[in-house]
């Protein structure tokens, strides 16, 4: 049906690029960029053994405008998937006005310098892309993502209104390192010793989000198939869209679980000031003591061979209920397994429970299913196609009513 350009070569572009030449129907020809284009030629050497589909590689700097727009232009493409850094997220939506082309990512944008990661950079791309006639869709991975698409299905279908919402995320798996992350080690560790922050409606008082300190709140949760777990309150960028677009919200927290040592390895990291941000001089040249830690820790992507357990990724929400019996409190969930993922795509869950959204997300604006000229969050469009495509494409999810909102 259609050509798409797939920028990124880490684990959730192999996903992604893997479940697309999984549906040819839709994704009738793929090309695949980065700035190494030997992780590229492994992808597509993947995706050729397992599928038979060829997929076309290049090397491209996603940082260089021009040089993105160029490549853009070559190809043609009717959508460019942003899978590479979110501190490129401007220069590709750039690239993408520059040369008419529609624009989806799975992460906001945040500056390099700061880790402070929020959506008004990118929605401050509305006018252009309407005036453009183009289509960007933001956050469609599975948290931001699925959690927002979960959330609006429930709105949808059981609940008139949204008073409380838990997004709880779940990776029980074991990869069997001392130490190492799921994801861009880099993104990972900014993102956990943020400040947490969730959303919260006082009285008659406007919504506004409270700051705590990074790790500092935790709770013990029973997640369906990986057990009890010690799960931390962080802040996550679908609590910015969610306030936006359900406004009745009074309170939004975004939970996730670690194990005890990964925090104890963190805190000595921290503590000795490799999770620093800010350059330092060593023998005369300025390096970053984070993208030092990340260029030894684990590359992500090889995790998958050893890793053994299960995701739970889910939303509590509690509000009024659409057939009028009062309130009541819902979960919706997904149980993903490691060792499947890994047996299907060559990729551990986490880097396919965010592949794989960004391939439903690619085929809604592909297949003409969402339709829309400006910058979109994912809840903004109808949940029912892409909630489908999940139980269709490896991600089934199951709704339950519970008793009670959570007790904490």
């Amino acid at each position: 049906m259609g050509k798409v350009l797939v920028i990124g070569a880490g684990g959730v572009s192999s996903v992604a690029v893997h479940k697309m030449a999984m549906n040819p129907d839709i994704f009738s020809d793929i090309h695949l960029a980065s700035r190494t284009v030997s992780k590229c030629e492994a992808i597509a050497a993947s995706v050729l053994e397992r599928t038979g589909i060829e997929v076309r590689t290049y090397a491209i700097d996603a940082d260089n405008v021009a040089a993105t727009s160029a490549l853009i232009e070559e190809i043609g493409p009717e959508l460019v998937v942003n899978l590479a850094l979110p501190y490129q997220d401007l220069a590709i939506m750039d690239a993408c006005l520059a040369t008419g082309v529609n624009y989806l990512d799975t992460a906001n944008y945040e500056p390099r310098d700061v880790a402070k990661f929020e959506y008004h950079w990118q929605w401050d791309y509305q006018d252009r892309f309407k005036a453009a006639g183009l289509t960007a869709l933001l956050g469609s991975g599975f948290d931001p993502g699925v959690t927002s698409v979960f959330a609006m299905w429930l709105k949808k279908h059981k609940l008139r209104t949204i008073r409380l919402l838990d997004i709880l995320d779940c990776n029980g798996g074991d990869h069997g390192q001392a130490f190492a992350t799921n994801f861009n080690p880099e993104i990972n560790i900014r993102e956990v010793t943020a400040p947490a922050r969730h959303w919260e409606k006082i009285g008659e008082e406007n919504g506004q989000f409270v700051e705590t300190p990074a790790m500092g709140v935790k709770q013990s949760f029973d997640f369906e198939g990986v057990g009890p777990k010690t799960m931390y309150m962080m802040y996550h960028e679908e609590l910015e869209s969610l306030a936006r677009f359900v406004p009745e919200l009074e309170r939004a927290r975004f939970w996730m679980t670690f194990g005890d040592a990964y925090i104890q390895h963190l805190t000595v990291l921290q503590n000795v000031g490799m999770t620093r941000i800010d350059p330092v001089l060593y023998n005369g040249v300025e390096i970053i003591p984070l993208q030092f830690l990340k260029a030894v820790l684990p590359e992500p992507a090889s995790l998958g061979p050893t890793t053994k357990g299960k995701t739970n990724i889910g939303d509590i929400a509690t509000g009024e209920a659409l057939d009028g019996s009062g309130e009541k409190t819902f979960y919706i969930k997904n149980i993903c397994d490691h060792e499947e993922a890994y047996a299907e795509t060559g990729n551990q869950a986490v880097s396919y429970t965010t592949g794989v959204p960004a391939m439903i997300g690619a085929a809604m604006l592909m297949s003409g299913a969402w339709k829309g000229e400006g910058v979109f969050n994912i809840e903004q469009f109808d949940p029912d196609p892409f909630m489908a495509m999940l139980n269709e494409q490896g991600l089934p999810w199951t709704v339950e009513e519970l008793p009670a909102p959570l007790a904490f």
